[in-house]
């Protein structure tokens, strides 16, 4: 009967991740059926890990995310848990051999946003590494299923890509991480006089990131090339918007890429992708 149980976890991760990312969502589509449900329940994993440090304002923070932790190693050992979004993570955990040391990494990042910090270069790329980087790493132990050589040839370019989405969210999110989270990610920078200078400075490092990434998309396995691609272009695209719009404007507003555009996006990406041309 544990099967049943299995089928609605990986639902509760897919709804997640659809609730959360139409990006995302979007581009786990175009992978092959076979790795999608393993996606989405990393997504989903690291989503409701995320919550609970930006939402959960009126409950223990630092206990929930405590016990979530706690309950995702004893999962990963036991090979279940009645949590169905964990339920689905350590079955991807353990069907791939999934370093733990990343989900540490990762869940290390979390505790970060528990406390206001001041971000030093160092913190800084702790930060990233372990709230970005490390995701695309464990995406990429399933597009490489095992395969070694192939994971540590791909592991730079999924890095990058993750940092890239990571820092493009930092951007995007300024106004509301500043003024209703009071956190400010970037080092060096005094987000209450944020320049046109300053954020031109982040916008190359974001893009020099991009196309570093992209040489790595272009040699990911046909099963999930087409899916990161996408969230790719995607992303991309959100950049783009913002480095048309001046700093205060970043500041005062979330720079969005609206759902019609997202779709013509996918339609000229889905031709680029069969002509060969990404």
């Amino acid at each position: 009967m544990k099967e049943k149980f299995d089928k609605l976890s990986a639902k509760c991760s897919r709804e997640t991740t659809r609730l959360y990312s139409t990006s995302f969502s979007l581009g786990i589509f175009f992978f092959s059926k076979e790795l999608r449900d393993h996606i989405y329940a990393i997504y989903g994993f690291v989503r409701l890990a995320d919550e609970i440090v930006d939402s959960f304002h009126d409950y223990p923070k630092s206990i929930l995310l405590a016990e979530f932790s706690a309950d995702c190693f004893k999962a990963i050992e036991r090979g279940i848990s009645t949590n169905p979004v964990i339920n689905s993570f350590q079955e991807v955990v353990n069907k791939f051999n999934i370093d733990h040391d990343l989900i540490r990494q990762f869940l290390r990042s979390m505790e970060m946003d528990l406390d206001e910090q001041s971000y030093t270069h160092d913190k800084y790329n702790e930060y990233v590494m372990g709230s970005a980087q490390v995701v695309g790493l464990m995406c990429l132990h399933v597009f490489t299923n095992g395969d070694q050589q192939e994971f540590d040839r791909l592991k730079v370019p999924a890095m990058k890509l993750g940092s890239a989405f990571q820092k493009v969210n930092f951007l995007r999110d300024l106004q509301a991480d500043y003024q209703q989270l009071n956190r400010s990610y970037f080092p060096d920078i005094n987000l209450s006089s944020f320049s046109d200078e300053n954020k031109r400075t982040i916008e190359q490092e974001i893009i020099n990131e991009f196309d570093e990434a992209l040489s790595g998309i272009r040699e990911l396995p046909a099963s999930c090339r087409k899916g990161v691609y996408l969230a790719y272009v995607y992303y991309r695209q959100l950049l783009l918007k913002i480095t048309r719009v001046p700093a205060n404007q970043v500041m005062s507003e979330r720079i969005r890429v609206s759902n019609g555009l997202k779709f013509w996006l996918m339609f000229d990406s889905l031709v680029r992708y069969k002509l060969n041309v990404m």
